[in-house]
């Protein structure tokens, strides 16, 4: 794998870890019972979204390192997810 698919992978990865991790944690503001004005009650009461950002970072990356490996040193290719899913056809 060259570079540039490394990164396009790490992309993906982050963004669908991300929707993972949001949940993580989180307290509405009628949980908290502090709702403000205008907003929806089950919005978010204090979300950390560095916190989850730097956590999605790294899950990503072990991921990421995780597809790298099975790619280059496995061997794993498209051709080998058939034999995985759809065995003996």
């Amino acid at each position: 794998m060259n570079l540039v698919s490394i990164i396009a992978v790490y992309f993906v990865v982050w963004w669908i870890v991300l929707f993972a991790v949001l949940p993580w944690g989180m307290r509405t503001q009628e949980e908290e019972g502090e709702v403000i004005l205008g907003t929806d009650p089950s919005a978010p009461h204090n979300p950390k979204l560095l916190k989850k950002a730097i956590a999605t970072s790294i899950v990503a990356a072990i991921v990421t390192f995780g597809i790298w490996f099975g790619v280059d040193y496995l061997g794993y290719g498209v051709e080998e997810l058939g034999e995985l899913f759809l065995p003996g056809q």
